[in-house]
């Protein structure tokens, strides 16, 4: 029952998290105007905010002009449901419960917005670092809180390493400033060294999609965001650590 509730709750969170997602990187407010229709400007209807549900009983379409809804907002919104309720799962009634949310949170506005616009909203990295921040240290105390910090900045310049080498090797941008700030945040939720892992992860799980992308529409040009966040979350929410990963090798 608590993990149908979790996941309730994240399709709700995940339907607002794509209007942030969508319309930060253009600058508008995500609070006005209300929801609505992006063809027609047609205003929602509570019978079709309902996530996942009213694109499926509307066909996908809208109810005023009928063009086609895009998939890609219920598929965010289940998304969303699913990772609230691997995270309760995986971490159960506790504070650390409360972080998972919060960085799941993060990582879904920045994924809608770096697949839609190819930006990593600076807004979004502040307010969710400070939060998190917060929260880091609410739960582990002020020691451990400014460690993040430590291993954030130290996340950050292996990355803007990693993109400058990148840059000499193919003679162009490399990847975006926005990847680079992001390991910012995962270095002080993840640790640096498993934030450094997740680059990897991300890397070997975007390979294939990125050749079928470009492929497909002919494109060279693929955000790096969704890919680190999937290696990000499957780190956080399976709590793999150093030690763990040692004691395999070993």
């Amino acid at each position: 029952m608590e993990v149908l509730l979790f996941f309730i709750i994240g399709t709700i969170f995940g339907s607002f998290y794509n209007v942030v997602g969508y319309r930060l990187p253009k600058g508008q407010s995500i609070i006005s105007p209300p929801s609505h229709c992006p063809n027609c400007n047609h205003r929602l209807k509570p019978s079709e905010l309902i996530p996942i549900f009213s694109y499926i009983f509307q066909n996908g379409k809208c109810k005023n002009c009928h063009q086609p809804i895009s998939a890609f907002y219920p598929i965010f919104e289940l998304l969303t449901g699913l990772l609230f309720a691997l995270s309760y799962l995986s971490f159960g009634f506790s504070l650390d419960l409360i972080l998972s949310l919060t960085f799941v949170s993060f990582l879904i506005i920045i994924v809608v917005s770096d697949y839609e616009f190819m930006i990593i909203p600076d807004e979004v990295l502040i307010f969710f670092g400070i939060v998190l921040f917060g929260e880091i240290w609410y739960i582990n105390g002020l020691n451990s809180a400014l460690s993040s910090i430590l291993n954030g900045i130290c996340a950050f310049f292996t990355m803007w390493g990693i993109k400058k080498f990148g840059d000499f090797l193919f003679k162009k941008e490399s990847m975006g400033g926005g990847d680079i700030k992001l390991m910012f945040i995962f270095g002080m939720v993840l640790g640096y060294p498993m934030a450094i892992l997740s680059i990897f992860i991300g890397s070997l799980v975007g390979l294939p999609i990125s050749l079928i992308i470009m492929n497909k529409k002919d494109t060279h040009i693929i955000p790096f965001g969704p890919f680190l966040a999937t290696g990000a979350l499957i780190i956080f929410l399976s709590k793999i650590d150093l030690q763990t990963l040692l004691n395999f090798y070993i």
